[in-house]
């Protein structure tokens, strides 16, 4: 039984709105809590939200991991989404979603801020900085999505395993990879990429041979990682003639 996350006690002092002709600060925003926003902490495996609970607020991470995964009728689990700091989620609230269609979890010790649907609803209708925010990370959202089918569709096992190695450590974010904090098991990845434990083990201890990972306490995924990608690419296709 996951224990239920620690609340920040709200500040009678902080006004979610700006001074009249102060400019929204979205990062100001998110870093405060006021009425129609509260900052929570997770401790690692504490359920954020529930698959089947009502959809009613998006959560921002301020801090950790979180992995967003939907459990089937027979109780399979589908990891569909990890997640880090300045990610929102949840966002299937407006939209009109009544309740949720899967779980999320800390993977690591967790700071998150939940935004009411209301005043979300309100920031995104008056607050052009934040719906700016907004759009840029639900476009970035579900640019991912479209480069997972893909990845799904087109690319090996080995290749697939490799692109969520890099992305899970923020490759190409800062110029470098970053250690992965989080223990992730085979079987997560496994799910994630759509194949057996087995082939993930079999690829994972390939990688490390070829020092493309290495274990020292923590999964460090190094940027050589990359040449998997860039092997075999095929080339686009172009309606000029060469």
């Amino acid at each position: 039984m996951s224990r239920p996350p620690r609340k920040k006690p709200i500040k009678p002092s902080i006004n979610h709105k700006p001074a009249s002709g102060a400019l929204f600060d979205p990062a100001v925003f998110l870093a405060t809590a006021a009425p129609g926003r509260e900052i929570s902490t997770h401790s690692k495996k504490d359920i954020i939200f529930a698959q089947g609970g009502d959809a009613d607020a998006v959560f921002y991470i301020k801090k950790g991991k979180v992995k967003v995964a939907v459990v089937s009728k027979d109780g399979k689990e589908a990891v569909v989404a990890l997640l880090g700091p300045d990610e929102f989620v949840g966002e299937g609230c407006l939209i009109g979603q009544p309740k949720r269609l899967a779980t999320a979890s800390a993977m690591t010790e967790c700071e998150t801020m939940r935004v009411a649907k209301t005043e979300i609803q309100r920031l995104l209708q008056q607050e052009p900085a934040f719906s700016q925010m907004f759009v840029v990370h639900v476009l970035a959202r579900n640019a991912r999505v479209e480069e997972d089918l893909v990845d799904q569709l087109f690319n090996s096992t080995e290749k697939r395993l490799a692109r969520l190695l890099l992305l899970l450590a923020n490759f190409g974010k800062a110029g470098r990879t970053e250690p992965i904090l989080a223990k992730i098991s085979q079987e997560t990845l496994a799910e994630m990429i759509g194949t057996t434990r087995s082939r993930v083990s079999h690829f994972m201890n390939k990688f490390r041979k070829m020092g493309f990972i290495n274990y020292n306490g923590h999964l460090e995924v190094h940027n050589s990682l990359v040449g998997v990608l860039l092997a075999d690419q095929p080339r686009a296709v172009s309606a000029s003639k060469e």
